[in-house]
């Protein structure tokens, strides 16, 4: 099972030109060295705050792009890692494991990523096939079959 596991913005995160603390790196690199030897990660990274990002508004056929700042900092995104385990529970204890990625109190999500059988429900074997298959296309692909 994939999942996405992402570490939620702090105020202190969407300051501009916030870096994390020197210690808290080398915290986060031994860990992040811990989960490559485990061999669950399948891609991960920190994102700048949200004022160097934009957001895409859909209401229809109408766009509209609205320029970051986003206010409620503790719902944005401040970095991700893309695991491949057995179960949520196996997720769960690693991220208990994780130092704390903000100097105040922080939340970590952990969100199932879809696989191409949980469309069989809705979409035939020959159309999971090909999208199976345009997936493989891409380069860095992680496992989705």
């Amino acid at each position: 099972m994939r999942f996405m596991v992402i570490v939620k913005a702090t105020t202190e995160s969407e300051k501009e030109g916030a870096l994390p603390d020197p210690q808290l790196l080398l915290e986060m690199g031994k860990y992040n060295e811990e989960l490559i030897k485990a061999g669950i990660v399948l891609a991960m990274d920190g994102l700048h705050p949200s004022s160097k990002g934009a957001r895409v508004k859909f209401s229809g056929k109408s766009r509209t792009v609205v320029d970051g700042p986003f206010t409620e900092a503790k719902e944005l995104i401040a970095g991700f890692w893309l695991w491949q385990v057995k179960s949520l529970e196996e997720a769960i204890e690693w991220v208990k494991r994780c130092p704390n990625p903000h100097a105040a109190d922080s939340e970590i999500e952990i969100r199932q990523v879809f696989e191409m059988e949980d469309f069989a429900p809705i979409l035939s074997e020959e159309e999971i096939q090909y999208k199976i298959a345009k997936r493989a296309e891409l380069p860095n692909q992680t496992a989705n079959k």
